[in-house]
């Protein structure tokens, strides 16, 4: 007796399903194994160009003053776009780095929001795990299934911070020139200050992304010159540009003002409250004198702050953050090791 062809065809679908599941498996043991040989071989330093002798502001490059048309139209909270007048100043060449990040802690001491409790007050409904010192911190899934969910590859890590990018276990030991990650605003504003310098607005952060031209519409590709996720993320990364993960700062070229990483790497805060859209802007136009909290916006929602730039995860089938119009919200009290800063000064012209 003939087998009914539904059946038939049952048997061969599960046959089928069970077939690729065992080789979407052995593919990302495979490329999970690849990754990890990758990263044994990355580089830990990328040499910076020197700086001219009696530089005015060392370690920084000017940016001239002009209209800028702030925002894009990839993503909602992109839009609509400003025309937007920047004066000119003084910004980082490259992300605050951890070397940079320690000379800060030893000269004040100073202990951040990712070494320190959670507020439980300010997160009522956090299970006691969370309220521990930590950060979030990315984890490349193991299982093939059920990647539509950010808790897949998010994870809080108790025990993360600066010093342990990924957990208690890792370390910064030789890697004093990678961007500082798993800082929050307020960590970002105090180091600033200690340099006697500032956070970049949005406004500005883009107009220098931009090397101070107004652009209203530039390419949306994933760029070559910068370090984003190359493959299907979040399970596979042929790091086609070099690096798996973080970088360390100045290994990719830099924009005409000579700013490196301004799209890719770490994720960078600015002084701006976040807003879902650019039809009400939100700039300080100084920086504020006292550190963030973690208190409600007017929305009842954990205050957030804009970071720009896009990270090393950031992939076409994702996330196309890798643009100078590109923004995000960081919640105010939320470390995370894909996000960091650079800082700004205003003084004249040289």
């Amino acid at each position: 007796m003939k087998k009914p062809f539904f059946a038939t065809r049952t048997r061969r679908f599960v046959a089928l399903a069970a077939l690729l599941l065992v080789a979407g498996g052995a593919w990302l043991l495979w490329s999970a194994q690849r990754s990890e040989q990758h990263q044994r071989h990355e580089a830990l330093v990328c040499a910076l160009p020197a700086q001219p002798a009696g530089a005015k502001h060392p370690g920084m490059v000017w940016v001239p003053g002009g209209i800028l048309a702030l925002g894009d139209t990839v993503y909602p909270e992109e839009a609509p776009i400003r025309q937007i007048a920047v004066d000119g100043f003084w910004l980082d060449r490259t992300e605050v780095t951890n070397d940079e990040f320690a000379a800060f802690v030893q000269a004040t001491a100073y202990t951040t929001a990712a070494e320190r409790p959670v507020d439980a007050k300010a997160h009522p409904d956090l299970p006691a795990d969370m309220l521990l010192p930590g950060a979030v911190v990315f984890i490349s899934p193991t299982s093939v299934s059920g990647q539509g969910s950010p808790t897949k590859w998010w994870r809080y890590v108790p025990g993360a911070d600066w010093r342990h990018p990924g957990g208690p276990a890792t370390s910064i030991e030789g890697k004093g020139t990678f961007a500082v990650v798993n800082v929050t605003i307020e960590d970002a504003r105090a180091y600033a200050r200690w340099k006697g310098a500032m956070l970049p607005s949005e406004a500005q952060w883009e107009w220098a992304a931009r090397g101070a031209k107004n652009q209203a519409l530039p390419e949306h590709e994933q760029p070559a010159q910068a370090n984003t996720w190359q493959g299907l993320f979040p399970v596979a990364n042929s790091a086609d540009d070099g690096f798996v993960g973080l970088a360390p700062v100045g290994c990719f070229a830099p924009n005409a003002l000579g700013l490196f990483d301004m799209i890719g790497n770490a994720w960078e805060l600015t002084r701006d409250a976040y807003t879902p859209s650019h039809a009400v802007l939100v700039s300080q136009n100084v920086e504020e004198p006292a550190p963030a909290s973690a208190r409600p916006s007017a929305s009842g929602d954990l205050a957030q702050h804009v970071i720009k730039g896009g990270s090393f995860l950031c992939a076409p089938n994702y996330c196309m953050r890798y643009r100078a119009g590109a923004r995000q919200g960081q919640e105010d009290d939320l470390p995370v090791s894909h996000v960091g800063f650079r800082t700004l000064r205003l003084a004249p012209a040289p």
